[in-house]
């Protein structure tokens, strides 16, 4: 992905981590971006100027009051002129001015001008991290559409380990190709659904499945990349939301298929989740174990694969589905095509064997009217990147 023409305005804050901003501007950089600098007075004791104009090519802003600065490239300018303004380091102190609007310094004056997308890459301690204060602050800016990438758990500059490691500059790169440069899918909508549904038995107890959402979370961010405007629609899971998709949790199946329906209307809808295909009508309270065994009365829960797939005005033009099995994967997985009404099947073995649930490896077949396409066993991620070329590639043809 190219970031030819594009203009990101990189604030760089007093943080240790400021070291690895010179490597993603030379990033940037090979990318084609142009990079324009504000240092404030803390990032000068750990990257110097002169480094950062040397990598930029391009004079580095430090001082609100400096007259030459004002005269050249106001702070108005600055701001309005980048298509994209990173922050990396973001401090805590950086964080929470942004959150309240306090403007004193170029730095803050700068972000409290802009109209431009914000991202920021949080670096500090880990218990500054998880401080009340800096959690409310980052939802703060969260809910004004500020996107941030990481912060990573590791080693940190005080010898501790936890939450607060600033993303690594490729990390940095990928959060802002994926908010500003054109992919082969701009100007298309994609739905995800992901991860497991969770059917209460009672208030306590649920039916589910393995699923991680591992495979789903990772099609969502290839779409997103990829340029389509993207929807997850995500049960319960561990897995981070992706950045730069618009993301609804949900517990069961029928709280899937509504999140679903009102995200239509889609182009493109990649069934991955591992929607439980039974309920129970769930009891008011916890059921004790009183001698006996419960009752438990299934109901069969909405078939949203199905569903998205039924000819109509609010159809998709490709729908997806997958189809996990651990026995006569191809034939299973073509009867399922067949009954769904899908354009396309992935099939993937979860057998024991294959340790595909929670794992981040996965071994799938590609299921259309043409035939089966037997892919190499790849991570998660690079299934995610596959798909995303054949979906790429239908719309192209």
């Amino acid at each position: 992905m190219s970031l030819v023409n594009r203009r990101v305005l990189l604030v760089i804050t007093g943080g240790i981590a400021a070291y690895k901003t010179l490597d993603l501007i030379r990033r940037l950089r090979e990318q084609g971006a142009a990079v324009r600098a504000i240092l404030t007075e803390a990032a000068t004791q750990f990257v110097t100027p002169l480094a950062v104009q040397t990598l930029t090519g391009e004079k580095v802003y430090r001082d609100i009051f400096a007259l030459t600065d004002e005269s050249e490239m106001g702070h108005l300018r600055l701001a309005q002129e980048a298509d994209i303004v990173v922050v990396a380091p973001a401090t805590a102190d950086m964080l929470a001015k942004m959150a309240v609007g306090i403007a004193d310094d170029l730095a803050s004056t700068a972000l409290l001008a802009t109209d431009k997308m914000i991202l920021v890459a949080p670096a500090m301690n880990h218990r500054m991290w998880l401080n009340e204060a800096t959690q409310a602050n980052v939802a703060r800016l969260t809910m004004r559409g500020i996107k941030c990438v990481g912060p990573n758990t590791g080693s940190l500059a005080e010898g501790e380990t936890g939450p607060g490691r600033m993303a690594e500059p490729l990390e940095i790169l990928s959060a802002i190709e994926l908010l500003v440069a054109d992919g082969p899918l701009k100007g298309r909508r994609a739905l995800v659904t992901s991860g497991p549904t969770h059917e209460a038995i009672d208030p306590v107890r649920f039916l589910a499945n393995r699923s991680s959402g591992k495979q789903g979370h990772a099609i969502a961010s290839a779409l997103a990349h990829a340029g389509a405007e993207t929807v997850l629609i995500s049960g319960p899971t561990a897995e981070p939301d992706p950045l730069g998709v618009r993301v609804h949790h949900v517990e069961s199946a029928r709280d899937m298929l509504k999140a679903c329906e009102a995200a239509l209307p889609v182009e493109i809808a990649v069934c991955a989740a591992a929607v439980a295909d039974w309920r129970v009508e769930p009891a008011p309270q916890k059921i004790k174990k009183n001698g006996g065994l419960p009752v438990l009365r299934l109901e069969e829960n909405p078939d949203i694969l199905a569903t998205l797939s039924r000819p109509g005005n609010l159809r998709p033009r490709l729908v997806i589905g997958f189809a996990a099995e651990t026995e006569n994967l191809i034939a299973h997985a073509r009867k399922k095509r067949e009954a769904k009404g899908c354009d396309w099947i992935v099939a993937n073995d979860v057998s024991p064997a294959m340790s595909t649930f929670g794992s981040d490896n996965n071994t799938v077949h590609l299921i259309d009217a043409n035939g089966v396409e037997d892919w190499p066993p790849q991570s998660k991620r690079e299934v995610a990147a596959s798909l995303t070329r054949r979906i790429v590639d239908f719309f192209a043809a």
